[in-house]
């Protein structure tokens, strides 16, 4: 991915944040030059650096991940930014926050650890409710699943955010954009934490 210097991120607590709070996004891979994509949310482990999802058997992107170089995107808020925002001219641009991360998968099919999988991702997105479901369903529905761990090679990340513009240009922006409802990528642009370095 093409960073210029100033859009990126290289501090690893907030990097592995970014990739915890935003860890539903596309699974890539290339077949005889053909590249295929799937979309997915994802497990991280900081720790033994690895990311771990399932994918549907009758999805027969799976059928090309064992051993497979794979390219994970996750992205975060992003927007159109109107030159009209700033006070001094200048010209159309996106604002947004992403993370690339390559790496080697492995598919698995044991039922103990495709379940393992399968309630951690239950249990990490159904805490944001009162009432969050318990995981109770047939064992046998995870025959119609293919588990994926990806052993990661690298992680890039950048966070255009306006870092070129004046302290009042960027909160000029980030009104606008909550203006347009979009208040997470206004709040980034505030969070002076997330452009350390």
């Amino acid at each position: 991915m093409y960073i210029p210097k100033h859009y990126e991120i290289t501090d690893k607590a907030i990097i592995h944040d970014f990739i915890q709070e935003n860890a539903f996004g596309e699974l890539i891979s290339v077949n005889n030059n053909v590249p295929t994509a799937t979309l997915m949310p994802f497990l991280f482990d900081a720790e033994h650096n690895t990311l771990t999802a399932h994918i549907a058997k009758q999805n027969s992107h799976w059928e090309i991940l064992d051993h497979a170089s794979v390219l994970i995107i996750l992205n975060g808020p992003h927007d159109y930014i109107s030159p009209n925002w700033y006070s001094v001219a200048s010209v159309p641009t996106w604002n947004y926050q992403t993370v690339h991360i390559t790496g080697q998968c492995s598919t698995f099919t044991d039922p103990d650890q495709l379940q393992q999988t399968v309630n951690q991702l239950s249990e990490k997105y159904e805490a944001q409710f009162k009432q969050p479901w318990q995981p109770e369903y047939n064992p046998k529905m995870l025959r119609g699943i293919v588990g994926l761990e990806i052993e990661i090679d690298s992680i890039q990340c950048a966070f255009k955010l306006n870092q070129g513009q004046s302290d009042r240009d960027r909160e000029n922006v980030a009104q606008h954009l909550e203006k347009r409802g979009n208040t997470a990528l206004a709040n980034a642009m505030r969070s002076t934490h997330e452009l350390k370095r």
